[in-house]
């Protein structure tokens, strides 16, 4: 449900629906000026306590009026519990930050939010492609297609595996963000936090034939700064970049799981097992804290052993013999 007709639905249950919104608002607005949070971080805090003001408006004209009884109930929701923990867990976070936040600027006495436990998100390992998948797939653009959208993708796939770029900052992109001398992007990352970020050569040369060849056929290009355009001449959209993955992933026979982010994900994990320090990693990704990069060092562990069962003849040939005991 989008954030318009939430606020349509909240307006419907109350009249003092003002009076809990117009706190919210107040709420983004810190995120946004003092916190420095992403569009994306923000749209989903808004969402998230929208559909909370949404559960308690029927019977609360205040936010002094809520108490921890109605977050145990607002979580009992059946579309509540069939949530995916890491969902349910950033819902209550949203709902805790939002009660601090009334709580320190006296709008309310007492948080009710404050004893409220976050749910422990299952510690899922991300996908990653092999090696060979990867070149595989950033390869299938140009293998199936010489169209100007099929050197598009290409150029995409190109440079998200070459930097490990986020798809917001990828679609962010505009020309003078890549320097095709010195093979580098620059990219505004989460808190608008610059960073530089090298690429290879691959990246550069598909990079090169999008700008010089095939863009410039697209008609009535309306963003003239943007990197990337669809066939409108519009900067290209991170759900299109989405599709785009999918379109590539299903002909490739690939996991239907397969996200922007598994190129980012592959991108760090194939560094690391290179032999890359993760502090250089860390500084790629731009995680602000190491301990976010430091789940990838697990997972080139369960990589290698992967790997290693696929590979060595031996590994094989023991799994046979259990097969033949069994």
């Amino acid at each position: 449900m989008s954030i318009y007709y939430l606020k349509m639905e909240i307006s419907n249950n109350t009249k003092s629906c003002l009076h809990l919104t117009i706190y919210i608002d107040q709420f983004i607005d810190y995120l946004s000026v003092e916190r420095a949070a992403t569009s994306n971080t923000i749209k989903s805090y808004k969402i998230d306590l929208l559909q909370f003001t949404r559960f308690i408006s029927k019977d609360k004209a205040s936010w002094k009026q809520v108490s921890t009884d109605d977050i145990y109930m607002f979580m009992k929701q059946p579309n509540f519990t069939s949530m995916e923990s890491s969902t349910k867990s950033r819902k209550l976070a949203t709902i805790r930050s939002f009660f601090s936040f009334l709580h320190k600027d006296a709008v309310i006495d007492f948080d009710p939010a404050q004893d409220i436990k976050t749910y422990k998100s299952k510690n899922h390992l991300p996908k990653v492609l092999s090696i060979t998948q990867a070149l595989k797939l950033i390869k299938t653009p140009l293998r199936i297609s010489t169209t100007p959208t099929a050197f598009r993708d290409q150029a995409m796939l190109q440079l998200t595996y070459a930097s490990g770029l986020r798809v917001s900052e990828l679609v962010n992109l505009d020309i003078d963000d890549i320097d095709l001398t010195t093979q580098r992007v620059r990219c505004l990352g989460k808190g608008n936090k610059e960073r530089i970020i090298p690429f290879h050569n691959q990246a550069k040369i598909s990079i090169y034939e999008y700008l010089n060849k095939f863009r410039s056929q697209y008609k009535n290009i309306k963003s003239n700064k943007a990197l990337f355009i669809n066939i409108r001449g519009s900067r290209l959209t991170r759900q299109s970049f989405w599709l785009i993955i999918k379109k590539y992933a299903a002909i490739n026979e690939m996991s239907d799981e397969m996200t922007p982010h598994t190129l980012r994900h592959s991108f760090a994990t194939h560094l690391l097992l290179g032999g890359a320090p993760i502090r250089h990693v860390q500084e790629l990704l731009g995680h602000a804290n190491i301990a976010t990069t430091q789940i990838y060092t697990h997972l080139t562990k369960e990589f290698i052993r992967e790997e290693y069962d696929q590979s060595h003849p031996r590994s094989k040939l023991n799994n046979l013999n259990i097969i033949k005991e069994s």
